[in-house]
């Protein structure tokens, strides 16, 4: 798979702590997250699990300078078993009720298939540390699944819409939240694009600056 937007909005805007010493990447793909987060978290021991092979995620760990922090181990998050992590990150598989990709491969990434939303939810809640954060991307009618099935059991932080240009209805929606309740959830929204031709707003430059060398 590509590297996509999604992964790459997800990866600049999850919140990371100085004490966030022990990192989840589920369905890690090629990595992309894992290597954004090993950017971002200098302490962090950062792992990536995936259904599919992670080979190509060990290659472009060990092209890059934080490879010695990266793990990824080839396992459904069903059946992964680990120490409490600080963080959890994903970009999961979502169109639940679409029809399914004649290609197998992205029928698995792209369909909540062989991780639905209920075993996503229980791994968050048998991975994350009592104090820790986790973090999605996910279109807009998902990202409302998945919080109406989390009710209860996981509660919102952050939840930011993001819009590919400002006369559109937003498309996507980053997530964050903890085992807690909070007094207060943060809501608010991003736009990339201006709308002109390969134009991107300050705020999606100021937020991604870091990951493309374009900005």
């Amino acid at each position: 798979m590509k590297v996509g937007t999604d992964g790459v909005l997800l990866g600049a805007w999850v919140s990371v702590r100085p004490t966030d010493r022990r990192i989840l990447d589920i369905g890690t793909g090629t990595g992309l997250i894992a290597l954004m987060l090993a950017q971002r978290a200098a302490a962090a021991s950062i792992t990536g699990i995936d259904i599919a092979s992670v080979d190509e995620a060990r290659r472009n760990a060990d092209a890059s300078p934080w490879g010695d922090r990266l793990h990824f181990e080839q396992c459904p998050v069903q059946r992964f078993e680990a120490e409490p992590f600080d963080l959890i990150v994903s970009n999961p598989p979502f169109f639940v009720e679409s029809l399914r990709c004649p290609d197998a491969g992205r029928t698995q990434a792209r369909h909540a298939v062989e991780l639905p939303f209920e075993a996503l939810r229980d791994a968050l809640l048998r991975l994350l540390a009592p104090e820790g954060r986790y973090a999605l991307v996910l279109p807009v009618a998902e990202a409302a699944r998945f919080e109406a099935l989390c009710e209860g059991e996981l509660h919102r932080l952050r939840r930011t819409e993001v819009r590919t240009t400002p006369r559109r209805a937003p498309k996507r929606v980053l997530l964050e939240g903890t085992r807690r309740p909070t007094a207060a959830p943060v809501c608010d929204a991003l736009t990339i694009g201006t709308g002109a031709h390969e134009t991107y707003t300050d705020e999606y430059r100021l937020l991604t600056r870091d990951f493309y060398l374009k900005f």
